[in-house]
């Protein structure tokens, strides 16, 4: 008989349990990133980089504001959620490379806009107003103040709808 203890990891604290994308934000999709920041930038692509722990509790319950922005910008925006375990550990850094950004604590947002530079950079979680407004900034979007909110219809609305 095989004993399997269960795991006692939680989001309240720094104990790994898993892929918190997966976990917390219930979207497996962020990991591992379609691109590399370097390939990106090349495509003159708006970047939201996202440097995160899986054993963390602040990125555990920061994830599902990382889902959020691919959510409103997955399409548009390139998704890059980096582990700081898998950077690798080196004197300096190229500017294409995500270790050149990182400044040591988690969680921790970067975003560029189209020509690489960077329009916001910060450590903590960090709130998705203040991500897409960068981002309004890089697409040429209307402020939020002058813009209907953004809002996903559930599933159960959209069924009622064609019922009637």
């Amino acid at each position: 008989m095989i004993s399997v203890k269960p795991a006692f990891a939680g989001i309240n604290d720094d104990l790994y349990d898993g892929n918190i994308f997966v976990v917390y934000a219930g979207n497996g999709s962020l990991v591992p990133p379609r691109q590399s920041l370097a390939q990106s930038l090349a495509e003159h692509k708006p970047v939201f980089l996202a440097f995160y722990v899986d054993d963390s509790s602040d990125c555990k319950k920061y994830a599902i504001s990382i889902s959020q922005v691919q959510e409103f910008y997955g399409r548009a925006a390139e998704i890059i959620p980096i582990d700081v375990d898998t950077i690798p550990v080196k004197q300096t850094y190229d500017p294409t490379e995500p270790g050149y950004y990182y400044s040591g604590a988690v969680p921790q947002v970067v975003v560029f806009d189209k020509s690489g530079q960077v329009v916001l950079n910060q450590q903590g979680q960090v709130p998705y107003e203040e991500i897409d407004d960068k981002f309004r900034e890089v697409f040429d979007l209307l402020p939020r103040t002058e813009s209907v909110q953004l809002k996903r219809r559930s599933f159960n609305e959209f069924s009622s709808e064609l019922a009637e």
